[in-house]
């Protein structure tokens, strides 16, 4: 029995030991979207500045596929031990009610760290488009076969532009992407009608006359861009954003859990980064990785609604 003790307390001593150093070496944050997107922007703005609280530089690795499905089995994959965050948003309540052996259970599987945005989408037009608003996009849409692309089946600039054409009574054809960053060269080209992105993600083509924004789904206007008007503004009380958050495996240790929150935190509160984020219309309010991880699990049970509407099949 002596013995035992002796080597629990060792155990114990040594288990301490390890999660009061963490981290000891780099951390990675898998991005499961092609690069370009919101996510992968807002990932790469928030891991630097973490990377200053934490001692250790913060890297991202993406990993695009399968509606985000790659990357997020992928952090499955690595050992719980706090040293490989997922980027993620919507995608990732939703992907199980639309894959038949999806691999992994949102509230099993992982545990929130916090978020890193909440971000009001736009509906984004490429700089060609003969549609100059809303009501001439609708009415082209009703003459037109159109179609309109997204960055994965599922997630929330899929959603977004289904609920918009629901909305308007309007049909286009949904053509997925890997992440919304892979979109805009055919939406500038032409070959897709419109694109639901966070303003992070599109200001470049904006600001360079390549894409244009007919409006945004918020409830306000954004102060960048205070021409844009919303929907509300136009006659449809449609609004539709989109958290961006990062998430840990299930079984990480809370010590690690709260140095990564704490090292978002401080993100955060930057002016580098808060600052950066607010400007471009996003909110940054801070969510504990209690917090975040209750509203995944709340999120989850609503999407089953959201799917059985909009009529998402298994595959």
């Amino acid at each position: 029995m002596r013995a035992l003790a002796a080597t629990t307390c060792v155990l114990m001593a040594n288990q301490a030991l390890a999660q009061g150093s963490y981290p000891s070496r780099p951390i990675r944050i898998i991005v499961c979207t092609a690069p370009g997107g919101a996510t992968d922007l807002t990932t790469r703005l928030v891991a630097q500045k973490m990377g200053e609280k934490l001692g250790q530089s913060v890297v991202v690795e993406n990993k695009p596929g399968a509606d985000t499905l790659l990357g997020i089995l992928y952090a499955k994959e690595q050992p719980a031990d706090g040293y490989t965050l997922v980027a993620q948003s919507l995608n990732f309540s939703t992907l199980p009610y639309i894959k038949k052996t999806p691999g992994y259970a949102p509230a099993k599987d992982f545990v929130g760290v916090g978020t890193m945005s909440r971000v009001p989408f736009l509906m984004v037009v490429g700089g060609d488009e003969p549609s100059k608003s809303v009501s001439d996009y609708v009415a082209r849409a009703k003459k037109e076969h159109l179609s309109y692309g997204h960055g994965g089946t599922a997630g929330a600039p899929h959603i977004a532009g289904e609920l918009f054409l629901r909305a308007h009574h309007i049909q286009a054809q949904a053509i997925p992407y890997k992440g919304n960053g892979a979109v805009m060269p055919d939406l500038i080209a032409g070959r897709v009608s419109f694109l639901f992105d966070a303003y992070v993600s599109s200001a470049g083509f904006l600001t360079s006359g390549r894409a244009r924004a007919l409006a945004v789904a918020n409830p306000t206007r954004l102060s960048v861009l205070p021409d844009v008007p919303t929907f509300k503004e136009l006659g449809v009380d449609f609004s539709y954003g989109v958290w961006l958050g990062l998430l840990a495996k299930a079984g990480t240790p809370p010590d690690a859990v709260n140095k990564l929150s704490e090292a978002l935190r401080y993100a955060l509160a930057s002016e580098e980064v808060g600052g950066r984020l607010r400007s471009d219309g996003s909110d940054v309010s801070f969510m504990t990785p209690r917090d975040f991880t209750d509203y995944l699990a709340r999120e989850y049970e609503d999407m089953g609604k959201v799917a059985a509407e909009l009529g998402f099949t298994k595959e």
